[in-house]
């Protein structure tokens, strides 16, 4: 009997579904997937392959604060450090700075009397400054000349005897700008072979193949401009069994594998490159145009571009009060705030890095600090003293608020156990005057012009306007909420708390009308860092899934649907396989994701749940999916200026950054699979047999995939047909910015859209299975039609 062909269009959307059965899903939503792994629903059709991520910034987070050298005159194997907050362990790799300089390559002196067949010249009216080697030019140099001595900046000698005449203008300069030879001046420290050189300019790989006078000779040639700040520093690794660290005095001895090239200066910079063990990073928080990261006792901040420490504390300007000091007490004066036990400082002229042993009480801007160690020489009265960090000890999960009250952007911070900070980008100010109400607190927010903060079953706030003001008088108070916040967040004109068990809100503008009202007493959020805004509705993880609390109709009402029943046996085993989780919010694609995080679990199997918005509000309209190889313990994003910087964190030393439109996992392919439901078609007890598939896509590149036909719920012993590979290039292809001048690249060669392909198979249901593992750049799957046959019924 003749078959008669049929046509049978799918258009992708729905999402993943799994709690329906394989038949009923087929039937009613033939467009939904029981796979999607990789790719999210897309607010603009069908299933979009997800974007990747690569570091944000190149250099690991540094894992122990910011340490420098403690003491000028190491040498050898030994390296004692300082400012150091947690020990580092055999194995660490560490870059110390063993000196600075600048590059010389111009400067400019009058003749200071005539010269008569003389190489001595006398000088007046400097710009710069003289070293040996540089070629001098002028009104009366005779062939090449250079400087070869110099005995101060006004008498030098010349490398062949010379006549010039009385205020002759003299130019001095450096060989060559492109040159591997380079003339130094103001060096700070020992300039050896073997250092590595970096600096503006000076590409990487380039050291020092060998050093006299002032005159470096570089590896290899670079075009420096004059005043370019060079450093010098070298890699060392700490041998195995070999550290020896001070918790109290902040301070490490090691020792190296290596001896060190030169004694480098105290308090010069020491960098950690590589660690043995893994840390985790406690938090992130996007802030302008930095991201505040938190690890281990320390905070940093970093543009993409190296990191620096942001908990410096800003005491005053502060001095030493009186010479002749000695021993373990130091006076000292010029505080606007009282320094804190474990600060650590330098004092300038003397050759040692401190920390304060215990908290000084402050009165007139004055007290004597006990610190430790002992003072290595007496300090020069009104001597400079530099505070290089303050203790952030034991610092748990961190997390951060984002607020202006006076028009300067400013972040709030808090780790649950130590006093809240506050940082504009410039200056860190930790709050150590505030109640034990709010030290150690958890969450932190701003609402109504007040930074409230939440610790245990207790919400406090400042005052109006201001962000450190805990004084009752001027409108700071402490609310009891009945249970632990798991969670705070401002949702339209009212300040929504979580417990485990509760919600409630908070409405009110100021302490005399503020009124703590019930949402629900019934259920509550089981994990903190699950809490988003997203499309005018918050999402959280409920004991029983996630669910949007949004707003109704009615006024001061709620809506608490669970969103995620259709992945409920997903969103179980994710909230089972993972000890931790985090949240972001992708604003342009109304994306929710949850990522969870589990110590020793692999990057490839790394899980999160993503789910889009499609309704303005409610969850009826959340399609869902499942990411795999995002391992993430902290997460953030921002919307600032027109930008979306998402990024986030886990244990192995680096920050990433999500949708900059990377293709794979930094460096790793991206693994996707995209299974539609078992479709019966039209009757799941006629068989079919399937003749051609029409794939409609929009790719933003070149891609491959394949495509598996299962048949018949791909049952055991069950023939399947061979997977199909399919490739969207007509050509070769280039994409702007990416094809490289003289290759046979074209750019009006098309990529394919549509895919037509013949197929071979027969069955009485049917599965479309899309699976690839590339660096591709990101495709949209949005519709298929299947040409087939119906044949006998069964």
């Amino acid at each position: 009997m003749p078959t008669k062909r049929e046509t049978f269009p799918i258009e992708f959307r729905g999402g993943l579904i799994t709690n329906m059965s394989p038949l009923q899903q087929g039937i009613n939503m033939p467009g939904s997937a029981r796979v999607l792994r990789n790719y999210e629903p897309s607010i603009e059709g069908g299933y979009r392959r997800i974007e990747g991520y690569k570091k944000y910034d190149t250099d690991i987070i540094p894992p122990y604060g910011a340490p420098v050298v403690r003491g000028a005159s190491q040498t050898g194997t030994s390296l004692n450090i300082a400012n150091i907050r947690q020990t580092p362990v055999a194995g660490d790799t560490l870059r110390v700075t063993q000196a600075t300089a600048q590059t010389n390559n111009s400067a400019t002196a009058v003749v200071n009397g005539a010269t008569s067949s003389t190489t001595a010249v006398v000088l007046d009216g400097n710009i710069g400054t003289i070293v040996v080697g540089m070629v001098v030019t002028g009104s009366g140099i005779s062939g090449t000349v250079t400087v070869a001595t110099v005995t101060d900046q006004n008498n030098i000698v010349l490398s062949s005897a010379q006549s010039l005449s009385n205020d002759v203008s003299l130019s001095f300069a450096a060989p060559d700008a492109l040159n591997t030879t380079h003339i130094l001046d103001n060096i700070a420290g020992t300039v050896t072979a073997g250092m590595d050189v970096t600096g503006t300019g000076v590409p990487s790989g380039v050291t020092v193949s060998s050093f006299s006078g002032s005159t470096a000779t570089l590896s290899q040639a670079v075009s420096l401009s004059d005043n370019v700040e060079l450093t010098f520093s070298e890699v060392y690794t700490i041998s195995s069994g070999a550290v020896t660290f001070d918790g109290a005095a902040n301070t490490a001895n090691l020792t190296l594998t290596s001896s060190l090239l030169a004694s480098p200066l105290n308090g010069a910079t020491v960098k950690f490159e590589s660690t043995t063990s893994n840390y985790l990073t406690l938090g992130v928080g996007v802030f302008v145009d930095d991201v505040i990261v938190a690890k281990n006792q320390s905070l940093y901040k970093t543009s993409g571009t190296g990191y620096s420490l942001v908990n410096v504390p800003a005491y005053g300007t502060v001095l030493v009060n009186g010479a002749s000091q000695t021993g373990t007490t130091l006076d000292i004066d010029g505080l606007t705030s009282t320094p804190q036990a474990g600060d650590v400082f330098k004092i300038a002229g003397v050759d040692l890095i401190y920390t304060v042993a215990s908290t000084p009480t402050v009165s007139s801007g004055g007290t004597t600090a006990t610190i430790t160690p002992a003072l290595a020489s007496s300090p020069a009265d009104d001597a400079a003293i530099t505070f290089l960090s303050t203790s952030r000890e034991s610092a748990s999960k961190t997390r951060f608020s984002r607020y202006n009250y006076s028009g300067t952007e400013k972040i709030a911070i808090v780790d649950g156990t130590n006093v809240p900070a506050l940082y504009d980008r410039t200056t860190f100010t930790a709050l150590n005057d505030a109640p034990s109400d709010v030290v150690g607190a958890d969450f932190v927010v701003s609402f109504k012009s007040q930074l409230f903060f939440a610790k245990n079953n207790l919400v406090t706030f400042t005052a109006p306007f201001t962000d450190s003001d805990f004084t009752a008088a001027n409108g700071s108070g402490v609310i009891s909420v009945g249970n632990n916040v798991t969670g705070i967040v401002v949702f339209r004109d009212q300040l929504i708390i979580f417990t485990e068990s509760t919600i409630q809100k908070l409405v009110g503008n100021t302490v005399s009308d503020f009124q703590l009202q019930p949402i629900t007493l019934d259920i509550g959020c089981i994990d903190e860092d699950t809490i988003q805004e997203i499309g005018g509705d918050v999402m959280f993880l409920a004991p029983d899934g996630l669910r949007l609390l949004s707003a109704t109709d009615r006024i001061g009402d709620f809506g608490l649907a669970v969103v995620s029943k259709t992945i409920q046996n997903e969103t179980t085993s994710f909230i089972r396989d993972n000890t931790s989780f985090t949240s972001l919010v992708i604003r342009e694609k109304s994306q929710y994701r949850i990522l969870g995080f589990k110590t020793g679990l692999t990057q490839e199997n790394a899980q999160g749940i993503l789910g889009t918005q499609f309704a303005g509000q409610g969850g009826e309209d959340m399609a869902w999916a499942e990411t795999r190889g995002i391992r993430a313990h902290v997460a953030d994003s921002r919307f600032y200026l027109g930008v979306e910087t998402i990024v986030f964190s886990n244990d192995d030393g680096y920050l990433y950054q999500l949708e900059d439109g990377s293709n794979n996992f930094d460096g790793v392919n991206i693994v996707t699979t995209f299974s539609t439901p078992f479709m019966p078609i039209s009757d799941p007890r006629i068989r079919k047999t399937f003749y051609k598939m029409f794939l409609y896509t929009d790719p933003q590149g070149s891609v491959s995939f394949d495509i598996s036909l299962k048949l018949d719920f791909d049952q055991k012993d069950s023939v399947q047909p061979t997977k199909i590979d399919f490739n969207n290039q007509t050509g070769q292809v280039a994409f702007m910015g990416q094809a490289t001048y003289g290759s046979t690249a074209v750019y009006s060669t098309k990529l394919k859209t549509l895919f037509e392909t013949q197929l071979i198979g027969t069955g009485f249901v049917v599965s479309l299975q899309f699976t690839s593992d590339s660096a591709d750049p990101p495709f949209s799957l949005d519709a298929i039609t299947l040409e087939y046959g119906t044949n006998t019924r069964r």
